[in-house]
């Protein structure tokens, strides 16, 4: 299955109680993956050449503060962040959030999410993705198409799950709930013949 993230923000404890000055966030709809949510709280980004207003933050808080974007988001606020899984924030861009009580200056912390698929190990098993880091995915439609290298995050917490920005998502017309299908060695290679 498909999951189509937007725009959205992950908080230490500590930065949600500065932007928002309470202790805990409030969950509004429980998402697929477990044990995590989106929160009734939203934020605003801010770069010297633009802002973007009314951006979820998603539960529970973290050990990191991240905020993640599409390349459509990064031209808005004049920024060229990297490609990278969550909590790979080394190179990542600097942004302000601004919340209703407080803002917070990052000096790193905003990426453009890699695209991903969560799984636990025995589905990994299960479709012969044991040992694999990435594979191709065959998204059907109207403007369907092949996603390659797509990251594989296996682990006994997991919903089987494609993760895509808003930008992959309308580049090939799909949306959260649709299917896509990983494509055997086989089809890879009579694929590209």
């Amino acid at each position: 299955m498909i999951g189509v993230s937007n725009r959205h923000v992950h908080l230490t404890e500590m930065d949600f109680k500065k932007l928002f000055g309470t202790d805990s966030l409030e969950v509004l709809r429980e998402i697929r993956q477990p044990e995590q949510f989106a929160s009734t709280s939203y934020v605003t980004l801010e770069t010297e050449k633009g802002r973007i207003e009314h951006v979820r933050v998603m539960g529970p808080c973290r050990e990191y503060t991240q905020v993640e974007i599409s390349k459509t988001d990064a031209y808005q606020l004049g920024l060229n962040p990297p490609i990278c899984m969550s909590g790979q924030l080394e190179e990542s861009s600097p942004i302000t959030i601004l919340g209703p009580k407080g803002t917070l200056h990052l000096q790193k912390g905003c990426i453009l999410a890699d695209r991903h698929i969560h799984l636990l190990p025995k589905q990994a098993e299960l479709y012969g993705l044991t040992g694999l880091e990435k594979v191709d995915v065959l998204l059907s439609g109207p403007k369907g198409g092949i996603l390659f290298d797509v990251k594989l995050r296996i682990s006994e917490n997991s919903y089987f799950e494609l993760h895509l920005d808003t930008d992959d998502a309308n580049a090939h017309m799909v949306k959260s709930g649709d299917f896509a299908r990983i494509l055997t060695k086989k089809e890879k290679e009579s694929e590209y013949k």
